[in-house]
């Protein structure tokens, strides 16, 4: 090699460390925002000036606010996103609308959002709000029920009041004085009935209230299932004797379920007085409590006049009676199984029911035989950690 090849090569491999050598990159952004709008719960369709689908996530495609467009493999936008599309051009401000869409079942919710984001693409957001329709109208439909069932009570003492009061009054009744005074009594009876149902009805509608709530339960205690029978019985046995209907209790004893105390004889109490209520006279009300696994099954069987099919699954739903006559005949509230209900829900259990037209009726609550782990008491040392924020490995120490 001579002085002048060996020069050239020495510039050349120093100029090869000084000059950087460029690579592809490779952007580790890419395809991060398709990922976030596929991912998102809310519905995104991105329409251009023609009102054709340039972009949708799946949650718009699950909505179905997509439609098959007029060529094979194609979509198109719902008619009310092309509509609400449409309004933003002409306006050139921003549209939020809240509807129900028709869909197989129960209608399907929106919340829509249109902004024009430039060029002629309108961005339409859709938010399923179907849940929060339902619970509105829940509220209403309670509140009408609410409404009804004041209206009724309330109606009674106004017209009782206005008896009473001409009762009392010689010049307008122009009756006997022992007429008056009898039918003042009778009045006044009428009164403290109506007033007692109107009392009840309240203090259903706070109990479930409650129960319906986000109050922690207390601590679950064991609760002897003997006892919560007979405090059911108790409840009822002048109830019963009226009709003389025999309360009879069977199964086994010395069962134990775990929770309040007083919401479990409120739930049998409940069953044991709807039996009574509804069983012709001279009949039988039994109450059983067997172990089950691991859980304790309480029933309570009537030779009533039972519930159709139709009704069976809507008979816990609050203000629902299966037989409207005879509810108003027995004074119930419609409250009763409703509250059972929550109260099993609240425990980890649940509520059922047998029955057919003319042959009576069983309701069962299946409950928990030891308490549910969202109800178990901490340890006093965990509850000290839980309670300054400090966390817990569980082995450490050990």
């Amino acid at each position: 090699m001579n002085d002048l090849t060996y020069d050239r090569s020495v510039r050349w491999a120093r100029r090869s460390e000084t000059t950087p050598v460029v690579k592809p990159t490779v952007d580790p952004y890419a395809g991060l925002g398709r990922k976030s709008l596929d991912s998102l719960r809310v519905g995104v369709v991105l329409l251009d000036a023609s009102d054709q689908v340039v972009l949708a996530n799946p949650a718009a495609r699950a909505m179905g606010l997509l439609r098959a467009g007029s060529t094979p493999g194609a979509v198109a936008a719902h008619p009310v996103l092309r509509t609400l599309s449409g309004q933003v051009r002409h306006t050139g401000i921003r549209r939020e609308v809240e509807m129900d869409l028709p869909r197989v079942g129960e209608p399907l919710g929106v919340h829509l959002r249109a902004v024009a984001i430039g060029g002629g693409m309108i961005c339409i957001e859709a938010a399923d709000v179907t849940e929060a329709h339902r619970v509105d109208r829940v509220r209403r439909d309670f509140v009408a029920n609410v409404s009804h069932e004041l209206k009724t009570p309330i109606g009674a003492l106004q017209l009782l009041a206005e008896g009473l009061l001409d009762a009392t009054d010689p010049e307008a009744s122009g009756a006997d004085p022992a007429t008056d005074v009898a039918a003042s009594r009778r009045f006044a009876e009428r009164i403290q009935r109506e007033s007692a149902r109107l009392g009840q009805l309240v203090t259903e509608l706070m109990e479930l209230s409650r129960l319906q709530g986000a109050e922690p339960l207390p601590d679950p205690e064991p609760v002897s299932v003997d006892w919560v029978v007979a405090d059911a019985l108790d409840r009822t046995r002048t109830a019963a004797m009226t009709k003389k209907i025999d309360l009879v209790v069977v199964g086994t004893k010395g069962l134990t379920i775990y929770g309040s105390d007083t919401q479990f004889a409120t739930a049998v109490g409940n069953l044991v007085e709807n039996a009574v209520a509804y069983s012709s006279e001279g009949s039988a009300v039994i109450v059983s409590a067997l172990a089950e696994g691991e859980r304790v099954d309480i029933s309570v069987s009537d030779q009533g006049i039972g519930i159709g099919p139709g009704d069976l699954d809507r008979v816990f739903e609050r203000f629902y009676r299966a037989d409207q006559a005879r509810s108003r005949a027995t004074g119930g509230t419609g409250l009763g199984l409703a509250i059972v209900k929550h109260i099993a829900t609240n425990h980890g259990g649940r509520v059922d029911v047998r029955s057919r037209l003319g042959g009576g009726s069983t309701f069962t609550l299946r409950l928990p035989a030891r308490p549910p782990e969202a109800m178990l008491p901490l340890p006093a040392s965990h509850q000290i950690e839980q309670a300054l924020g400090v966390p817990t490995i569980e082995g450490v120490g050990q």
